[in-house]
């Protein structure tokens, strides 16, 4: 299970799209507290961030998720416009997994969301 807190429907449906194909189901969330709720109860194989979401704070996400001992583990990967390196070093800073440009993301999406082989 693949887990997604974006609120862009483009970016959305791409993410749907390439999991099904992959065979992954995908949850999509737009807040940070049900992003951690459903990461606890689900244990996903990676959480998505979309940086430009405007319904939270996705630093303060990607900060709560890795300072929880059990969550921790589970990868999270973001994307975010090319052009907000402040950003990118903040998400960083915060302890992202890995964090990209979004032309990047829609490219590796599915080396991102393919399971380890």
């Amino acid at each position: 299970m693949i887990l997604a807190v974006v609120d862009d429907l483009l970016f959305s449906s791409k993410i749907r799209t390439t999991a099904r194909q992959l065979g992954l189901t995908v949850a999509f969330v737009r807040q940070a507290d049900a992003a951690v709720e459903s990461a606890r109860r689900e244990r996903p194989r990676v959480i998505v961030v979309d940086f430009n979401c405007a319904r939270l704070d996705a630093i303060d996400l990607v900060s709560c998720l890795k300072q929880d001992e059990a969550l921790r583990s589970i990868p999270v990967v973001g994307f975010v416009s090319h052009v907000q390196v402040d950003v990118i070093d903040r998400a960083r800073a915060a302890g992202i997994d890995e964090v990209m440009a979004r032309s990047a993301f829609s490219s590796r999406l599915p080396e991102i969301l393919a399971p380890p082989s």
